[in-house]
């Protein structure tokens, strides 16, 4: 038998919210907006499944390069490549560097 490997596997304490902050986020999170090249950090939401980046993305900081839709685009250093990260406002926190 064959395993399932669907793409939040893995991330049992990755994508845990502590006893406290459990339920939905506040609505501001989702309305937040960033303009381009300005600095963020991907803390993905867990209880927002919309817009999630994969979970090797949780914790980097990038560079907002545009927007696609209600999402942004964020410039990721991965090692020696730059990748481009589609998430939504919930997952994204202002980065104050």
């Amino acid at each position: 038998m064959q395993r399932s490997r669907g793409t939040r596997t893995k991330t049992r304490n990755v994508l845990k919210k502590k006893p406290r902050a459990r339920g939905l986020s506040p609505i501001t999170k989702g309305l937040q907006t960033f303009e381009e090249g300005e600095k963020v950090n991907i803390i993905i939401d867990p209880s927002v499944h919309k817009g999630m980046p994969f979970s090797r993305f949780h914790g980097l900081t990038g560079v907002v390069i545009g927007s696609r839709g209600a999402a942004y685009e964020v410039s990721v250093k991965d090692g020696n490549k730059t990748k481009t990260v589609v998430a939504r406002p919930e997952h994204l926190v202002r980065n104050n560097d």
